[in-house]
């Protein structure tokens, strides 16, 4: 039996069930002999049989100890533990064949069908890759229908053969595209049944639930039954017999029946009590609205605590801080918020942190009438983050857009990868502070970021999703997308009565890169509301009618006797009939008690708002939109029968009107595109690779980063397809003319100084050198100029074709994972700062993207006169580079400078390859939820 290893503490997570409930995985330990002997003990005796092929009611002690004692490496076994019971262990134990693992699991009865078994495959397959093993297999009987379906629902290529009555499967364990699909699909259905939970629970107890008006648990009490909750409210207080007309029970235990969601409210040093009160008891989720946990490392360490005792006994938590939970469903009609009221029902899903931000975004939308779906307030965003809502509003039929606030991003590729998916089916917003990531709000535990200034931003571009700065930007934005159609394309209609206002808002336009097609400013309003409203009507239904106009902007100054929602009324029967969007500017409107900012004309969405509408010249087209407003049209009687928008988008700033339009047209351009594919370029060798890294990780100390010599440095690029141009070091000037005779010639001359070998100005480099004697005379007078600066190394390199220098960088960052960079070699990026940046794994479509962004990048594309370059050849480098950075986090850094590129193709002059030891990525290729 080999002996135990050390315990791999980074291999531990907490991991979100099929059923949204929650479990720790961790490897197995000696310690664990007796739970397991009481897990095995509580299984079937077809359980048991099933695992072990005979029934045995005991394990016997060399059984247990082979169980738990292990080496982590060629045996490994995780169990899956909720509260102090083990429900589920998986291991694998490494054949005669090195690269191959046999694999086995049991899973508790009572717990079959939370998919445990899957996620224990998962994490055992991450142990063993890292383990060098590549393969599993397996001895199932035929009747244990379940596991098999484990294994063959893994997507994996799975292998059968059956024999002497055991049916023996065998598959390979690299990630496939079909795999990971697979365990993003089981993650996404988990931690949105998991939210889901949360925003319709069946039973709700306020603990801290008070009698004295103003206290927090009597306003979240009151708004619960006040907001009319479908299900059953309890209200916890040991020093209260009665709270709002109800039973108070002193503690959670004595509720009479199973409580899904805890909402806890009280004082912070009886948090964590409280919670344990909870998982005794059985409570599904928590929500705590207790502060106080931002004093600090104290504060922090207690949070954690929190966390890890919910998860351990499956629980989520939201929250602490958090300002609490709303979902306006009809038949759920939760509010456990500080809200006073439900809001107005409606399509957008708000994600908030802090609480002083849910209070600024919650203001704003109903200041705006902007209908609710549901709203999530994290607080310190302790566990339930954006993600796990976005995972959510994806599903979500209610939720048409999503908007979210981000003072930090605890898991940025993980939010890259399920906003990009969500994006392509609704729009989604996100506010983020400049300084996002690169400092930490009050109470937040998350890794901060030291990629380059835009490197964030580029991963939010990436993913599709519209970025804003403020939350008031966030709601210009949301109240577009929640009324009306999305735009089709740039084209704009400017409708005015004002000449200057009108070519204002037309030169702000196209400034944003929207297209004015259609410019009237002279609308005549002030002839009475009987001759001004057909007159308005028939001016926006003719310039709607163009095919090349796309959306309208109306912005009206005031007219006599024609008020807001009248006008509002007419503009919006107007978008409905041509199902294109329409938005009003009223601007100058001195009356406070006018609002011109937010829904007008709103409309509850189950109203049906179905209207019969005389034609007045208005165009015809189809109304079978994919608009959030759910537009819809029928002929009938008199007139057009058309399903109005949800409401027309009122604005007092034209500026503001067209930076929310252009954002969303460019979504929308986004969302229409294609987004290409993450192809593997030919001739990788991943496991040369890994091997070659594994060997040189043994020469990095602690945090200090080891730099591969140029050999090195040839080799691990090799693996990737990346050929360096050779080069030679010398010393003299015959040993320079041997290494040159050796490379072929002509060759070029350069200094060994990172600084000076690409600095052609200052004499760091000599070309196209093509004899002895030119080669002799080009060192000594190199020598020469360079002697200011001090004495270098040189070396001698053969001569590459002319061609535009580029520079692709690639770092680890703590926060983002894999950061790669481009830009375009000399001041572009020296002085101007001017890279693109992307954040592996990238698709084609990325790719192409990220070599176009540089203002710069002009040069490869014919620029004045000179002809275009092979920027095919130049976007494989790329993804050759995003691949191996993507697959090694031991690579710190990784610098091409320069990359020649030519018409001809790509030609890699110098790199720079830096190795260290590396933090975990927060987004594997298992499932698991992080801090």
């Amino acid at each position: 039996m080999a002996e135990q290893g050390q315990y791999p503490e980074y291999w531990e997570a907490d991991v979100v069930l099929r059923d949204g409930g929650t479990g720790h995985l961790r490897p197995v330990s000696p310690a664990d002999a007796e739970a397991l002997q009481a897990f095995h003990m509580r299984q079937s005796q077809s359980s048991i049989y099933l695992r072990f092929f005979t029934y045995k009611a005991k394990l016997s002690g060399r059984e247990l100890k082979r169980f738990t004692h292990v080496d982590y490496r060629n045996r490994v076994a995780f169990v899956i533990t909720i509260g102090s019971e083990i429900v589920g262990i998986g291991r694998y134990d490494r054949l005669d064949d090195p690269s191959e693992a046999e694999v086995a699991f049991n899973i508790s009865d009572e717990h079959q069908g939370r998919g445990i078994g899957s996620i224990l495959l998962e994490h055992l397959a991450a142990a063993a890759r890292e383990n060098g093993i590549s393969r599993f297999s397996a001895e199932v009987l035929p009747e244990n229908r379940k596991m098999l379906g484990v294994f063959a629902d893994a997507g994996y290529e799975v292998r059968r053969a059956f024999d002497d009555g055991v049916i023996a499967l065998d598959f390979d364990i690299d990630p496939t595209d079909k795999s990971r699909a697979v365990m993003e699909s089981r993650e996404h259905r988990a931690e949105a049944r998991s939210v889901a939970d949360l925003l319709a629970p069946s039973s709700i107890a306020v603990i801290g639930a008070s009698r004295e008006w103003g206290t927090v648990g009597y306003q979240l009490m009151e708004h619960i039954v006040e907001g009319g909750f479908t299900g059953s409210v309890y209200a916890v207080n040991p020093e209260a017999f009665e709270l709002a007309g109800m039973v108070s029970y002193a503690k959670i235990s004595e509720i009479p029946e199973p409580v899904q969601l805890a909402v806890i409210a009280v004082p912070y040093e009886q948090v964590l009590g409280v919670a344990e009160e909870c998982a005794a008891a059985g409570v599904k989720h928590l929500l705590v609205v207790s502060a106080g946990f931002d004093d600090g490392e104290a504060g922090l360490a207690r949070q954690r605590t929190l966390v890890r005792q919910a998860r351990a006994n499956g629980m989520r938590v939201v929250g602490p801080a958090s300002l609490g939970l709303i979902n306006t469903r009809p038949d759920v009609s939760l509010n456990a918020s500080m809200a006073p009221a439900l809001p107005r029902r409606g399509g957008l899903g708000l994600f908030s942190q802090s609480a002083a931000i849910g209070v600024l975004l919650y203001a704003a939308a109903q200041r705006r009438q902007l209908g609710l779906s549901s709203k999530i307030s994290a607080g310190n965003r302790a566990d339930v983050s954006g993600n796990d809502a976005m995972q959510y509003w994806e599903d979500d039929a209610d939720t048409q857009v999503v908007g979210l606030y981000l003072e930090s991003v605890g898991n940025p590729r993980k939010f890259s990868r399920i906003a990009r998916r969500l994006a392509t089916s609704k729009p989604v917003i996100v506010a983020k502070s400049d300084v996002t990531g690169l400092q930490l709000p009050p109470g937040h535990a998350v890794r901060l970021t030291q990629a380059p200034k835009g490197a964030l931003d580029a991963m939010l571009r990436q993913s599709g999703v519209i970025r804003v700065d403020t939350n008031e930007e966030l709601m210009d934005v949301a109240q577009i997308a929640c009324s009306q159609p999305l735009p089709r394309g740039k084209g704009l209609a400017v409708l005015s009565n004002s000449v200057a206002l009108g070519r204002v808002l037309a030169d702000a336009s196209g400034a944003l890169d929207l297209e004015t097609v259609h410019l009237r400013t002279d609308l005549e309003l002030d002839r009475g509301m009987s001759v001004a409203l057909p007159l308005l009507r028939d001016a926006v239904a003719k310039a709607l009618a163009d095919e090349a106009v796309h959306s309208a902007v109306v912005t009206l100054l005031p007219s006599p006797g024609l008020t807001t929602d009248r006008i509002a009324e007419c503009l919006l029967e107007c978008a409905a009939e041509a199902d294109k969007p329409v938005i009003a500017v009223f601007t100058g409107i001195m009356d406070p008690s006018h609002s011109a900012e937010g829904i007008l004309a709103a409309r509850e969405p189950s109203a049906g708002t179905a209207r019969t509408i005389e034609g007045s010249g208005a165009a015809a087209g189809s109304a079978a939109g994919d608009g959030a407003g759910g537009n819809g049209a029928d002929e009938g009687g008199g007139g057009r029968t058309v399903r109005l928008p949800a409401g027309l988008p009122g604005f007092s700033s034209p500026g503001a009107a067209v930076n929310a339009l252009s954002a969303i047209v460019r979504y929308t351009e986004w969302a229409g595109r294609e987004h290409g594919h993450f192809t593997e370029p030919a001739g990788v060798d991943t496991d040369g690779a890994h091997a070659f890294i594994d060997a040189q990780m043994a020469r990095v100390a602690n945090t200090e980063l080891l730099r591969l010599g140029p050999e090195e440095t040839t080799e691990l690029l090799g693996y990737y397809g990346v050929r360096l141009l050779p080069s030679l070091p010398f010393s003299t000037e015959d040993e320079a003319v041997a290494a040159a005779d050796r490379l072929g010639w002509p060759v070029v001359v350069k200094t060994m100084d990172e600084h000076l070998r690409h600095r052609l100005d200052l004499g760091g480099v000599r070309l196209n050198i093509s004899s002895p004697q030119s080669l002799r005379s080009n060192i000594s007078e190199m020598r020469a100029a360079l002697e200011p600066y001090g004495r270098f190394e040189l070396e001698v390199q053969s001569m590459a074709p002319s061609g535009q220098g580029c520079v692709l960088r690639a770092i680890e960052d703590p926060l983002l994972g894999p950061v790669l960079s481009f830009g375009i070699a000399g001041d572009a990026v020296n002085l101007l700062d001017d890279w693109a940046h992307g954040i592996p794994p990238l698709t084609d479509v990325d790719i192409a993207d990220l070599v176009r962004a540089p203002r710069a990048s002009r040069r490869l594309f014919g620029y004045q006169g000179l002809p275009k370059v092979d920027v095919a050849a130049l976007e494989d480098v790329i993804a050759r580079l995003a691949l191996l950075k993507d697959e090694h986090p031991e690579i710190a850094l990784v610098e091409i400078n320069p990359v020649l590129v030519s018409v001809q193709g790509v030609t890699v002059l110098s790199a720079d390859i830096r190795l260290g030891n590396p933090q975990q990525r927060t987004d594997s290729a298992r499932r698991a939820m992080r801090d």
